[in-house]
């Protein structure tokens, strides 16, 4: 029986799935949709459709062509809010304040990962990308950033000294703007500063939020994800169909939660790499080196920059 192929969009980003048939049930979709979304199957809401509109799933029984599902579709997969329907609260005093109300309305949109090449520059590539809603095809951004970096640098040597930078100033300035050179905490936060806005970076090693610039409440906020030694920028995919979005206000706290719950599904799948422990295998001349300093090392040392995980 040939393959019922779907995309699946979720949280942590989307993917392609044919694991069922055109006679599979609603029953065998949902358990799927459930085991990648990691929500139970009472809970999962599936959208389709362009503006996407939830699907009517109710019927376990039924085949999935049934449900207006096709072969190729987009799914857009999330959580039911929690449902305070039939609840009965009797003798309720307030004393004080009002209670808050624990329920938030359901997100505008999912928060997904946009992919950046692994080519030694995909942190100032997804920064970019968040700034400007695309990526840059003349080649020209990148190194301009690295020279607006290695610049600011310069201009601050008080702040940014040797013992902040790991390096004499002038070696670190030479080596930030050399495109086989990793950008990182310091790139991050003078990029922040110097656009005014907050970069929160989801660490999926450590399942944590670092928010560069949070001290100065600059009121716009972007997202990165960060799995150890790879950055990619973080998109929002509106349910209504309208344009994705890559800045936001600072006040967003709903957004914010989910950037964290995303962090915690990668950590709990191991969806990161341990950059103290893995082996690396250089794809160019065969060498084996640990961690992301040894690579770093032989970048720089031969230019290679193809790198597999052992």
């Amino acid at each position: 029986m040939a393959g019922f192929a779907l995309r699946i969009k979720t949280k942590s980003g989307h993917q392609v799935v044919n694991s069922l048939t055109k006679d599979s049930t609603i029953k065998e979709l949902k358990e799927m949709l459930s085991r990648l979304s990691n929500i139970p199957p009472n809970r999962l809401q599936v959208l389709s459709g362009f503006p996407p509109k939830i699907l009517d799933l109710s019927q376990d029984d039924e085949g999935i062509v049934n449900s207006g599902i096709s072969s190729g579709d987009t799914l857009i997969l999330e959580e039911k809010p929690v449902s305070v329907t039939n609840t009965i609260v009797e003798d309720v005093t307030m004393s004080g304040n009002e209670a808050e109300d624990p329920f938030e309305p359901p997100a505008h949109g999912i928060l997904i990962k946009h992919i950046v090449p692994s080519d030694n520059s995909c942190l100032f590539t997804s920064v970019q990308f968040v700034l400007n809603g695309k990526i840059d095809n003349t080649g020209s951004v990148n190194p301009y950033l690295r020279q607006l970096v290695a610049e600011t640098i310069t201009n601050d040597k008080e702040l940014y000294n040797e013992a902040i930078l790991g390096k004499p100033v002038d070696t670190y300035c030479a080596w930030i703007q050399d495109d086989k050179s990793w950008g990182g905490a310091i790139e991050l936060s003078i990029l922040s500063n110097h656009y005014g806005v907050e970069i929160a970076v989801v660490d999926t090693v450590n399942a944590i939020i670092n928010k560069f610039g949070e001290d100065q409440h600059y009121p716009h906020r972007v997202f990165l994800l960060f799995d150890g030694i790879h950055y990619d920028p973080l998109f929002l995919e509106p349910f209504d169909g309208s344009k994705l979005q890559t800045i936001f206000p600072v006040s967003d706290e709903q957004l914010l939660k989910q950037a964290q719950q995303i962090a915690q599904e990668a950590k709990s799948s191991r969806q990161f790499t341990d950059v103290d422990k893995f082996t690396l295998k250089c794809m160019v001349c065969n060498v084996f080196l640990k961690g992301q300093t040894g690579a770093q090392q032989h970048a720089q040392s031969t230019g290679h920059t193809s790198f597999g995980e052992v």
